[in-house]
């Protein structure tokens, strides 16, 4: 499956060559992403991905002290540490802090990847299993849960480049194909390829092509398929062309009648012995 760059104010100078190599060659290089960064390349790089996700963002300080998914992502990292190096007490609480002061809840053992930003994210919830690539995208009221009490992966993987729309619901230990869209409201339950757009309850796969650059995601939720919409427009259609169809046949049943009542039957006078 191809996909196309198409960033807004890009280098002209950039190789259109028509696929996402990852490493943002097109960007210019300020802007560009780091292989291995250090903490404070981490923390610059934190602040662009709300630059480049979010066109409310004015300002440096702004971000800084206005961002309660920034803040939770930062907290997280912390308490991931403690996780992973056992302080599991330490790790929750500090989570349990961070929960409180940005609504937002991540267990200290889900794993995220880099340049992961969260918009509005009062009401989000990610379980301990999850597994957040790079460059994801994540709106307000969004959840990642699980379907089981057994201690094993139970919640969902996303995939690089997925964007989850407002009070999306993604439950199981399901994948999330890289550069997928999630509609807003959906419940996702089956997993996702990549490339795909999903919307209703439960969610469906309504759409599968190539994507812009993951780090530039496209945010035209309006052109999401209105599948409910377009499957009653065509049952209405269908209904149309059945009643134009009865009509016709009643129309010729009528004129049948019509004709064997003009019919005249002349029958030969009976002969008595």
């Amino acid at each position: 499956m191809s996909t196309y760059v198409n960033h807004q104010g890009i280098d002209a100078s950039c190789p259109r060559c028509g696929e996402c190599c990852g490493k943002c060659a097109c960007l210019p290089e300020n802007e560009r992403t780091y292989d291995h960064p250090n903490l404070w390349q981490q923390l610059r790089e934190d602040v662009q991905t709300v630059f480049n996700k979010d066109p409310a963002a004015r300002s440096v300080i702004e971000v800084l002290t206005s961002y309660p998914g920034l803040h939770a992502i930062w907290m997280h990292r912390i308490n991931h540490w403690l996780w992973r190096h056992k302080l599991c007490f330490p790790a929750r609480f500090l989570s349990h802090v961070s929960r409180w002061l940005t609504g937002i809840e991540i267990h200290p053992g889900a794993g995220i990847g880099r340049r992961f930003f969260i918009d509005h994210g009062m009401g989000v919830v990610i379980g301990e299993t999850a597994e957040i690539g790079d460059d994801v995208l994540m709106y307000k009221g969004v959840v990642l849960g699980g379907v089981s009490l057994e201690r094993a992966k139970r919640h969902p993987t996303l995939g690089d480049g997925v964007i989850v729309g407002s009070n999306a619901v993604v439950l199981g230990p399901i994948s999330i194909g890289n550069n997928s869209k999630i509609g807003s409201g959906a419940v996702v339950v089956k997993p996702v390829p990549a490339y795909a757009t999903v919307v209703g309850v439960p969610g469906r796969v309504v759409k599968v092509n190539g994507v812009k650059c993951r780090r530039m995601p496209d945010l035209r939720h309006e052109e999401l398929p209105d599948v409910f919409g377009e499957t009653l427009q065509e049952m209405q259609d269908r209904i149309g062309i059945l009643e134009a169809q009865v009509e016709a046949l009643a129309q010729k049943s009528n004129e049948s009648d019509a004709n064997s009542e003009d019919i005249v039957v002349e029958q030969e006078p009976r002969e008595w012995a």
